[in-house]
């Protein structure tokens, strides 16, 4: 039971109520299209009435669209509805330590316009600029700006706080690219993102659950927290920093905070690379991602899958602490080693099963289906979320 916070409470007026009717008929569009009015009216218990004139506001407001006729079961032939999907609606601003990848969207998260830069954080914003202020004037649709960063973030101020790979402190990122563009911007920590993503866009499994921590590994190891239905973001977003928990010693690369006994020291795809060349024999100047370390392993190269092996071993070993301290119902692995998923699956939760003592509950562990770009799935999820989560559930 959720303690009433006065702070931020409101009382229930009847445009609250109207709100949330809203928000339950526009998601019951989005997760059930095609579907019809009496359908919704069916499911949800509202009347005929009450569902035909919020239809009416979300399709003069472009959210939805009638899309044929669909079967009768005894009386007249029902009007479909989906997702008005014209154009696009979000840009997405991913930005990694080597990339920058910046897309438009519909409104059901489909990419219509991306493009690909590497980052420089001398120049990285001004590029991010040029971009979105090129797709708003082709796009008079765009509604909003949402930016992922591998780093520590505060949302509510729109400030990057601290960015390992950047010489970015207390950087104020929303104010500065909505200022130059004319649009509103959000911005989040990547895995908090990505988390957002899954929960809005991700297999049911996911979505469905209440409670779920999504651990992304990239350059580090960072987690999003999903509780009760709503991303867990701490004071000053701060939460979730459990790459740098001590799981060791004498990790296989530093840690982005210089230590070699944390998480991310074990367990990130740099960890990964360099178990890599150390198995291969390749050296320090020797250029390889995980990318391909995955396509090798994939197409059976034997070091290659003891080094990919051995990363999700520590994997797992953070990732039962989680368990062990929250009890979530699935934990999700995002970023290219879930590509490997087959390969690496049995030795995560083996791991797993080897931490977590008898008798208390696991979690499911699912590889994310987000595909090959997930920071950027999670950057316009900060856009599109808004338009189905109400506002009163924040």
């Amino acid at each position: 039971m959720r303690r009433l916070d006065l702070r931020k409470a409101q009382a229930a007026r009847l445009n609250t109520i109207r709100d949330i009717n809203r928000q339950i008929v526009l998601n019951y569009v989005r997760e059930r299209e095609p579907i019809s009015r009496a359908e919704i009216a069916r499911e949800t218990e509202l009347q005929r009435s009450t569902i035909s004139a919020i239809v009416e506001d979300l399709t003069r407001e472009g959210l939805v669209e009638e899309v044929g006729i669909g079967e009768s079961t005894g009386g007249r032939r029902p009007t479909l509805l989906k997702l008005r999907a014209a154009g696009p609606i979000a840009v997405g601003v991913s930005l990694t330590p080597t990339c920058t990848t910046i897309a438009a969207s519909d409104l059901a998260g489909r990419v219509i316009d991306q493009q690909e830069f590497l980052t420089n954080p001398a120049r990285t914003l001004n590029q991010v600029i040029e971009v979105v202020r090129e797709l708003s004037a082709r796009y008079r649709s765009i509604e909003g700006v949402g930016v992922s960063l591998p780093g520590l973030v505060d949302p509510s101020t729109g400030t990057a706080l601290y960015i390992p790979y950047f010489p970015w402190r207390d950087l104020p990122v929303s104010e500065i690219i909505s200022s130059a563009v004319g649009l509103p911007v959000v911005i989040d920590n990547d895995a908090n993102a990505v988390a957002l993503a899954e929960l809005w866009f991700g297999r049911p499994e996911v979505n469905n659950a209440r409670d779920f921590i999504l651990v992304l590994v990239a350059e580090g190891v960072g987690t999003g927290i999903i509780f009760d239905g709503q991303v867990y973001r701490g004071q000053r977003g701060a939460a979730g920093e459990f790459g740098h928990m001590v799981i060791g010693r004498h990790a296989p690369v530093p840690c982005s905070c210089g230590s070699d006994d944390c998480w991310e020291a074990f367990s990130s795809e740099r960890a990964a690379i360099a178990r890599y060349r150390k198995l291969a024999q390749i050296s320090a100047t020797g250029q390889i991602n995980l990318k391909e370390v995955v396509d090798r392993a994939l197409g059976g190269e034997e070091n290659a899958r003891v080094a990919l092996v051995e990363t999700a071993r520590y994997l797992g070993v953070g990732i039962s602490n989680l368990i062990i301290g929250f009890s979530p119902e699935a934990v999700v692995v995002g970023g290219e080693i879930a590509r490997a998923w087959d390969l690496i699956e049995s030795a995560l939760t083996e791991a797993i099963e080897h931490s977590v003592r008898r008798g208390l509950p696991s979690a499911r562990i699912l590889p994310s289906t987000l595909g090959d770009s997930p920071t950027l799935r999670g950057a316009l999820s900060l856009v599109l979320a808004s338009k189905f989560a109400a506002a009163f559930a924040a």
